[in-house]
């Protein structure tokens, strides 16, 4: 198997051995860990007691003009060649596909892309020979025959029929530890409000305020109160973690993703790409949440490639050869200081380069990236009264369950309109921050009053039509928070308050 993003390409591995010098050769386009193929795969058949034959040894990797990259390679040469040998019956290894790592000692290590490679080779009619410690997870591609061998020789022995490997069951990852509770926090009920919103329609969300208000502490309980994946979407997830090699023990993920890097983190890291173009933060936090603390302190590039990913739902990584594709519908939560040194409009703690000095540092934040940002609140200090209160009587679970019911709220009324006059092919959209087209029309349609207050916001700060939409979502986040089939003035109200930082004074 061949990677071109999540997508899988079949490769033939071809062995072929004819009279002349001894020599070993890997063609195809193979990069330099296929190459380096030939060593691992001599030093692991020769701790089985077996030598290559004094010949002329060329193996082609089909399609040629096809890059090949990694040392997932190393297994079906290995098979490849044991079958020219006479080792194993090759009519029975063409019914497989297969991918893993060689150790010196024959041991079959893991590898990246085992879910897709499994999910593949079952839409082609093949069983799939992989690392043993990976069998889980390949379990998870439905009707299909895996064979999960812990090294070379036991995968000789089973097809010798010396040695039976047992089917492996799918696995999925433990719990680990209970998640952060927003009883926790003291005091900001305000954001803990924007925070309830933000969950119920997965919308993008900025925090301002000063050092110390709790702004991460709020944005790592986020996950506390969002519905776990539904099984689709722990499939898809759990493909990109393991094109990327991050699924420990071949376990499927089953909450959703929080991703939180630095702010060091560089434009490749955040939108994916490197000499194979692995999968960065933005896909990485598919379906789940990317919380970039310290905004302005990332690289300006960094923070204009979310523009993309943010309106379309995937990051595309060019390449000179190719160009590849990862999905990226992830939810933003960004923290910043209001401004360098974070005591902007403190009285007691004065800034002496106010107001200067928050307008340079507000400033690093383009327009049109605070324009895709749906809630934009301040997280104001907290107080010595609020520290000395009793932890709050609500926890994550109270609030998990108010969005939940507003989630399938959404849904009964998707569903309802997908069986009445959606057009089939139409991809549902599963949250309100999805919303566009017909969806928003048909979902998100305010009434009269409303219409007018949203229009005159419109006219008066000068919103875009993004803009003007994201209000629209945002509203049908709150309209479902209160089980109201239509979008009411005080929710418009609500929702335009939320934009009131990036509309400006």
């Amino acid at each position: 198997m061949a990677f071109h993003g999540i997508e899988v390409l079949g490769v033939d591995v071809q062995v072929q051995t004819a009279s002349g010098l001894p020599v070993f050769a890997v063609v195809g386009l193979p990069d330099k860990a296929v190459g380096e193929s030939r060593e691992r795969v001599r030093a692991a058949l020769a701790s089985l007691g077996l030598a290559l034959p004094p010949k002329r040894i060329i193996v082609n990797l089909a399609p040629a003009d096809l890059n090949k990259e990694g040392s997932h390679f190393d297994l079906p040469i290995a098979l490849a060649l044991l079958a020219t040998m006479g080792v194993l019956p090759g009519a029975e290894l063409n019914r497989y596909a297969a991918l893993g790592e060689l150790g010196l000692d024959g041991r079959i290590a893991a590898v990246a892309g085992v879910l897709p490679a499994a999910i593949s080779a079952a839409q082609m009619g093949l069983g799939l020979i992989c690392p043993a410690e990976q069998g889980g997870e390949a379990a998870w591609a439905g009707e299909i025959e895996v064979v999960a061998a812990p090294s070379l020789l036991a995968l000789i022995n089973h097809f010798r029929g010396s040695q039976v490997l047992r089917p492996p069951e799918p696995k999925i990852a433990l719990q680990e530890g209970a998640a952060l509770d927003l009883a926790d926090i003291k005091g900001q009920e305000s954001a803990k409000r924007a925070l309830e919103i933000a969950a119920v329609g997965s919308h993008n969300l900025l925090m301002i305020g000063p050092p110390g208000s709790g702004k991460s502490m709020l944005a790592q309980r986020l996950p506390g109160i969002l519905p776990p994946l539904e099984p689709a979407e722990a499939l898809e997830v759990s493909m990109i973690h393991s094109v990327a090699g991050s699924l420990a023990g071949g376990r499927l993920l089953r909450r959703r993703p929080f991703r939180d890097p630095h702010h060091s983190a560089t434009l490749a890291a955040l939108t994916g790409g490197g000499p194979r173009a692995k999968p960065g933060e933005v896909s990485l936090a598919h379906l789940g949440v990317l919380f970039l603390d310290e905004l302005p302190e990332f690289p300006r590039s960094a923070l204009e490639s979310l523009r993309q990913p943010l309106e379309s739902g995937r990051v595309t990584v060019a390449r000179a050869a190719a160009h590849v594709t990862y999905p990226a519908r992830f939810q933003l939560i960004a923290a910043m200081n209001p401004c360098r040194c974070g005591h902007l409009g403190d009285m007691t703690r004065g800034c002496g380069r106010q107001p200067r000095c928050g307008q340079d540092y507000q400033a690093k934040l383009s327009g049109p990236l605070l324009d895709r940002l749906d809630l934009a609140i301040e997280v104001p200090a907290v107080s010595a009264s609020d520290l000395t209160l009793p932890p709050s009587a609500e926890r994550s679970a109270d609030v998990a369950a108010r969005v939940a019911t507003a989630r399938a709220f959404h849904h009964e009324r998707v569903k309802r309109l997908v069986d009445g006059t959606a057009s089939p092919t139409s991809s549902a959209p599963r949250c309100n921050a999805e919303l566009d087209g017909r969806w928003l029309e048909e979902l998100a349609a305010p009434d009269s009053e409303g219409r007018r207050l949203l229009g005159n916001a419109v006219e008066r700060f000068r919103l875009s039509a993004r803009g003007y939409h994201r209000i629209l979502k945002l509203a049908r986040s709150l309209a479902d928070l209160e089980a109201e089939p239509q979008i009411r003035r005080v929710h418009i109200a609500e929702a335009l308050s939320y934009r009131q930082l990036q509309a400006g004074p």
